[in-house]
């Protein structure tokens, strides 16, 4: 079974080449560029993963994904932080991501990265 993972991000052209990437390496994506009633978008999706970007309309990533992390029944859902900003390590550990990753990106570390916040939590 696909595992599927959950984009955020407000450039339509990174969603485009995460989901077209992810894809052809196996995984099912959903793509949304905005976090708007995120609990709401995450229980409807079901995802694996979590690919949260920093700068996401209107709450922003950290926040966004510490919501995520309050709830009960997504507490323990893997995130993956992404950004171009030069402190995304930190901005992951505020945000309680489990990994993170620099933009511009690698394409074959996203996905290693992605496999390995899941497998992680299996």
């Amino acid at each position: 079974m696909k595992k599927r993972v959950l984009i955020f991000d407000d450039d339509e052209a990174i969603l485009e080449v995460c989901a077209i990437v992810l894809e052809t390496n196996g995984f099912e994506t959903v793509t949304q560029n905005n976090c708007e009633d995120i609990l709401s978008k995450v229980e409807a999706c079901a995802p694996d993963v979590i690919l949260m970007d920093n700068k996401i309309p209107p709450l922003g990533g950290v926040r966004a994904a510490r919501m995520i992390r309050s709830s009960p029944g997504h507490a323990q859902l893997p995130i993956v932080f992404f950004s171009a900003n030069q402190e995304v390590a930190k901005l992951a550990a505020e945000a309680g991501a489990d990994q993170y990753i620099e933009k511009p990106f690698d394409l074959d570390a996203l996905v290693t990265v992605l496999r390995r916040a899941i497998r992680s939590e299996d």
